[in-house]
């Protein structure tokens, strides 16, 4: 299968990325980081959650956030709605796309969000139904694809029902995420080659933590089984507030450098991202976690 052309970036670094920081992080800080983030040529950016503070602190304030962006032509700017009411409250923000979530893993399910997966996917039925009559996209994320923290090995087949389930629902595309970051390139290609006998391969993106340092290896893997969407963290921050040890996504600055190697558009520019990279890891008072931004700083 030839590489793709083109490949989409899904900047989830403001949302997944800043979600398990352990300091508050101000509404003034967000913003700057989505602008540069924009500025940097990236068509979709994940920018908040609506979700309860008591669960996640640092999403407080997302519909302060979407206020004050500058939102730029032909850039999405999703959010995290995992139920009616974070729907209703990321409508009221003026998102026009929103993301809803789903485990493969039965156990990562109950101690996430405390239910079944078939009762999860149950619960968005009144999403899907609002999302439809208000015009709003939805995204679907299916998390542990590649290994769960609490049962091991998750089978290709469950991915596969999940990953259905949510396009036959409405979701326009589903992201398989390797929550913990196990996963190996092999493992990815098997996972891809029998979700997309359910699932068509354009419908489908890959979501990849760096925990054992395979998160590019599983990038090119995804290439090669002709995928073209890939979700990235700025820096690569982030992590997994219910997975123990999962580090960061996989860096926006270092795929980019891959697809550039390859000669893959991605109308994304490489030193504008560094410096968006830079810029809030100044604020955290933490280096980067990007492989490339911290070899062009030390040049």
């Amino acid at each position: 299968m030839p590489l793709p052309s083109f490949v989409r970036l899904i900047e989830v670094g403001p949302r997944d990325g800043l979600q398990n920081e352990a300091q508050p992080i101000s509404v003034a800080d967000k913003v700057r980081l989505v602008d540069a983030l924009s500025a940097a040529g990236l068509g979709y950016i994940e920018v908040g959650s609506f979700v309860s503070p008591k669960w996640v602190p640092q999403m407080a304030g997302s519909a302060e956030v979407f206020a004050q962006i500058q939102r730029k032509p032909g850039v999405t700017y999703g959010a995290l709605a995992p139920n009616l009411r974070g729907f209703e409250d990321a409508l009221a923000a003026g998102v026009k796309e929103v993301a809803v979530f789903a485990a493969a893993s039965e156990a990562f399910s109950q101690r996430n969000i405390n239910c079944s997966i078939q009762d999860s996917l149950e619960r968005f039925v009144p999403i899907m139904d609002a999302a439809r009559q208000h015009g709003v996209s939805v995204r679907g994320y299916v998390s542990c694809v590649l290994g769960c923290p609490y049962e091991g090995d998750v089978k290709p087949e469950q991915v596969a029902w999940v990953a259905r389930e949510l396009y036959a629902m409405g979701c326009y595309e589903v992201s398989l995420g390797d929550t913990i970051g196990t996963g190996t390139a092999g493992a990815t290609r098997k996972m891809f080659e029998v979700v997309s006998a359910q699932v068509p391969r354009d419908k489908l993106a890959g979501h990849f933590h760096d925990t054992y340092g395979q998160a590019m290896a599983n990038v090119y893997a995804s290439l090669l089984e002709g995928i073209a969407v890939f979700d990235s963290s700025i820096a690569g921050l982030g992590g997994c507030p219910y997975a123990k040890g999962a580090s960061g996504n996989v860096a926006t600055e270092d795929v980019l450098y891959l697809l550039n190697g390859l000669g893959i558009e991605t109308g994304v520019d490489l030193d504008a991202l560094i410096a968006a990279g830079r810029q809030i890891c100044d604020v955290l008072g933490r280096p980067t976690g990007s492989r490339v931004a911290k070899a062009r700083s030390a040049q």
